[in-house]
């Protein structure tokens, strides 16, 4: 990092960057051992987990908080629906990832949904999220 002439800190661009941005995301998922997995995944490819959650209430709390640029929500929250926290997230671009459903699936549901793309997770990586980001700014 280096200093602005301000005395801020200005990142430098990684790997998990957009045209120079740096990526910075939470991830919501029910099963711990997933965000775990996600979380060191994506860490190691340049993209800052600033938090994870379990459920719709922790995650709508850390958004608030740390005003993440991402957040990847699970579709299937426990009992919960993670379209249903895409509705309520505001202030970050949300992409939905499941295990159990496929992108044919979710096709249906994405016009109606805030969220701007969809994960397989097994196809989780900084690549393409960075991917998904880019669609939508050419979009």
């Amino acid at each position: 990092m280096r200093q602005e002439p301000t005395g801020r800190t200005q990142r430098q661009p990684r790997d998990g960057t957009v045209e120079g941005m740096e990526i910075r995301c939470v991830i919501v998922d029910d099963s711990e051992q997933f965000r775990f997995s996600a979380r060191r995944l994506l860490s190691a490819q340049g993209i800052s987990v600033l938090a994870d959650a379990a459920d719709s209430r922790q995650a709508l709390r850390v958004v608030d908080e740390r005003h993440p640029d991402v957040v990847l929500v699970d579709v299937h929250l426990g009992v919960e629906n993670g379209f249903d926290l895409a509705e309520r997230v505001r202030s970050s671009i949300v992409i939905m990832m499941s295990a159990s459903v496929t992108p044919d699936e979710v096709e249906h549901l994405m016009p109606h949904s805030p969220a701007i793309g969809f994960l397989p997770k097994n196809e989780l990586s900084a690549d393409a999220i960075k991917r998904i980001l880019s669609q939508r700014d050419r979009g």
